[in-house]
């Protein structure tokens, strides 16, 4: 059973994204869902609330379920995220180099054919989607 396929169809229709789902060795699982009006406490224990049942019907094997919003450091998964936050400051950390470089800050530009367009204060550099390992947005306070 893909666990993440059940949880992003549950969270979806209860009108929210997820965002990611941890695992851990002890047993725990991390859900972070989102959605554009932001999330609060009482959309945690909501999907909390449904979860759990949606665990024990599927058997889903787990100790301890957080839900929680994914922050102001949200991390960027899909092409999807990458074109909703155009325009917002983000690092990125890359697979495999690129110009020497892993670890990139910028602000999102356009994407084109799974290509990232990240403007920095050196120029604009063409980022390969499938080459970026992980993406959190810079929160701005």
């Amino acid at each position: 059973m893909d666990v993440v396929k059940l949880v992003e169809t549950t969270v979806a229709g209860l009108g929210y994204e997820l965002v990611d789902l941890e695992r851990s060795g002890r047993g725990l699982m991390r859900v972070f869902i989102d959605k554009p009006e932001g999330i609060m406490v009482e959309d945690c224990e909501k999907v909390s609330n449904q979860l759990t049942r949606l665990f024990i019907v599927e058997n889903v094997d787990y100790d301890r379920l957080e839900v929680s919003s994914p922050g102001l450091d949200r991390p960027l998964k899909k092409e999807e995220d990458f074109v909703r936050f155009a325009g917002q400051q983000v690092q990125l950390k890359l697979r495999m180099p690129l110009n020497g470089r892993k670890n990139f800050v910028g602000s999102i530009g356009a994407m084109v054919d799974g290509v990232l367009s990240l403007e920095m204060d050196e120029g604009v550099v063409g980022i390969e989607l499938s080459n970026v390992d992980k993406a959190r947005l810079v929160p701005v306070f």
